[in-house]
């Protein structure tokens, strides 16, 4: 059953295996569990990663992107035609289809970050420059009003 106010958060560096796979962390393997989702969606993510959802957080997520009008045909395309459905195995392992690696630039270093109610799954190196990108840039007007 589905519990809606999960959320998964924090890093882990972890390696790609020969066949493509990814240990999941213990931490949000148990989330997972008490969740009772087994099945994961993997896209792509427009910044250059991938998104690994929960099935019941990618229904809502896919539910959205259908409804977009028309005009945004290459974004449904994008995340749609790019999704992937993917087990989580009896040793707590996902396989990252070569397609989605490649189109991440994912070897064998990864950062998995908890998104709240999914993942990004980023290069290491790709994640630290992308960081380091944001942290030089401009502070959007939505925080620069938020309390820390």
């Amino acid at each position: 059953m589905f519990v809606a106010n999960i959320v998964f958060q924090g890093p882990a560096s972890l390696t790609v295996d020969g066949k493509g796979r990814i240990a999941m962390p213990a931490r949000h393997r148990e989330l997972l569990s008490a969740m009772g989702v087994s099945q994961l969606t993997v896209t792509k993510n427009p910044e250059g990663c991938l998104m690994i959802f929960p099935r019941p957080a990618w229904e809502g997520f896919r539910d959205r992107v259908m409804a977009l009008p028309m005009e945004a045909s290459g974004w449904k395309r994008v995340f749609l035609g790019n999704a992937m459905d993917v087990e989580i195995d009896g040793t707590s392992r996902i396989l990252i289809a070569p397609e989605l690696r490649a189109s991440a630039g994912i070897e064998r270093s990864v950062m998995l970050l908890g998104m709240g109610s999914h993942f990004e799954l980023w290069d290491a190196e790709r994640h630290a420059a992308h960081e380091a990108l944001v942290l030089k840039s401009d502070m959007p007007d939505s925080l620069k009003t938020f309390s820390f």
